[in-house]
């Protein structure tokens, strides 16, 4: 595919605030401090910490090469990953692709549903109603079953959509602004947790690791599926943005820049909500509710509790927003690879009917919860797995270090690339086989 000068990102740290913006969302908001509740504070941090590290040095940097090496998003970057064996595997290759496509078009239109429950609470917030109403009726009363947000629905859609229209330098231009207001509002709100009475158990909590839980499986278990996830690392979505990388770049770096800021965000986002939820006595491990029931509730007893909820829910419609840009950017991109013809206008609204024709009917948290697991437990790890295998096993050892090698300052050898044969392919490996035979969702 021919490089074209303006589907490139400007500068390194466009690329990595875009990258930043699509591994930040509802992952590190609530899925970080809510497994990290679960799985035994600070022991959870520092398997996590070690998987990130592993994740974005090889499996990131992995993808990122792979897309920049073909100029192309998941249909071509499949095809012409194996196709260095053979034509009849390249071909093979390009039809694989379309599973972890299909994933990333799956987790947008349920993504969509959350971001538009969490426009809607913006919306309550500025007008006050979510400072006066028992925040589990409120929340139950625009997730149950009367698709009372369909017009949030809809705006986040047709608006996300939008940002695309000129490829990588629209998700530029919307990332530079969104995601240091998102670390500014967290920031912000993490200083005023700060000073309610109890929060320094919550601090304890979450910095002072108890080694036993450590050897418990399942602590490492979450803690990978977690750091998978929350990079983004699925054999799909971060390859669209590999596409629109310079040969200049070196891939290792801008990977471990990106993991750096994703998992400062994950960490101010636990500084708001562990403290909060030890502060109150509440749940920590409570998932989407800590947005719509926990936070509200203690944002209701603090001074300024309806500035704080505004300025929360503007952080987290910008999170969502630059996540479900990449899903469309990646579902895009490679139909129009796919199809030659296709117009970018005319992919973009297909996408759109796609997206609300059957994101629409799931809009009720109960027809929501069981999409998303069916995801997660099955579409998100198989094609992580698929990808992870592609690059490490499939594709020619030679071509793929050539790719991470370009523009690196110090070449990456044998280290990186048994680093990602034999510990992050395995890594992918457990979770798929744990995803399916145990029923969990990541």
């Amino acid at each position: 595919m021919t490089q074209k000068k303006n589907s490139l990102f400007s500068n390194r740290w466009g690329f990595i605030l875009s990258a930043v913006g699509s591994a930040v969302g509802m992952a590190n908001v609530w899925g970080f401090p809510a497994k990290m509740g679960s799985n035994g504070g600070g022991a959870f941090l520092v398997a996590y910490l070690l998987f990130i590290a592993l994740f974005s040095i090889v499996g990131l940097s992995a993808e990122y090469a792979i897309g920049r090496r073909s100029r192309t998003g998941t249909l071509g970057s499949y095809k012409a990953a194996w196709k260095t064996r053979s034509e009849n595997l390249g071909k093979a290759g390009g039809l694989l692709g379309w599973l972890p496509l299909a994933g990333s078009m799956c987790i947008a239109i349920g993504y969509a549903v959350i971001i538009a429950y969490v426009l809607k609470a913006f919306f309550d917030s500025l007008t006050g109603q979510v400072m006066t109403v028992d925040t589990g009726v409120w929340f139950e009363g625009f997730s149950a079953n009367n698709y009372s947000v369909v017009p949030f629905h809809i705006i986040v859609v047709v608006g996300t959509l939008l940002t695309l229209l000129l490829s990588a330098k629209s998700i530029e231009k919307s990332n530079k602004i969104m995601m240091p207001v998102f670390f500014v509002i967290f920031i912000v709100l993490a200083i005023r947790v700060a000073f309610l009475p109890g929060a320094a158990a919550g601090y304890k909590f979450m910095f002072t690791p108890d080694w036993s839980a450590l050897k418990e499986p399942m602590v490492w278990v979450w803690a990978m599926g977690q750091a998978f996830f929350s990079l983004s690392v699925t054999g799909s979505g971060m390859i669209v943005y590999g596409a629109y990388l310079d040969d200049s770049e070196d891939v290792v770096y801008v990977s471990v820049r990106t993991a750096i800021f994703d998992t400062i965000a994950a960490l101010v986002a636990s500084l708001v909500i562990i403290p909060a939820c030890f502060a109150y006595g509440l749940d920590v491990g409570a998932g989407p509710s800590l947005l719509f029931v926990t936070l509200p509730h203690i944002l209701q007893d603090i001074p300024f509790g309806q500035f704080f909820a505004i300025i929360l829910y503007t952080a987290m419609v910008f999170a969502g927003v630059s996540s479900l840009q990449n899903m469309f950017e990646a579902v895009c991109e490679s139909l129009q690879n796919r199809f030659p013809r296709l117009n970018r206008i005319v992919a973009l609204m297909i996408l759109c009917v796609i997206c609300l024709g059957f994101g629409l009917n799931m809009e009720p948290i109960a027809k929501w919860g069981p999409w998303m697991d069916i995801v997660s437990i099955y579409i998100i790890p198989i094609g992580a797995t698929l990808g992870a295998l592609s690059w490490f096993w499939i594709m020619k050892k030679d071509q793929l270090l050539d790719e991470i090698n370009k523009g690196c300052s110090k070449a990456h050898g044998n280290l990186w690339y048994y680093a990602g044969r034999y510990l992050y392919v395995p890594c992918a490996l457990i979770l798929s086989c744990v995803a399916l035979f145990m029923k969990i969702a990541f």
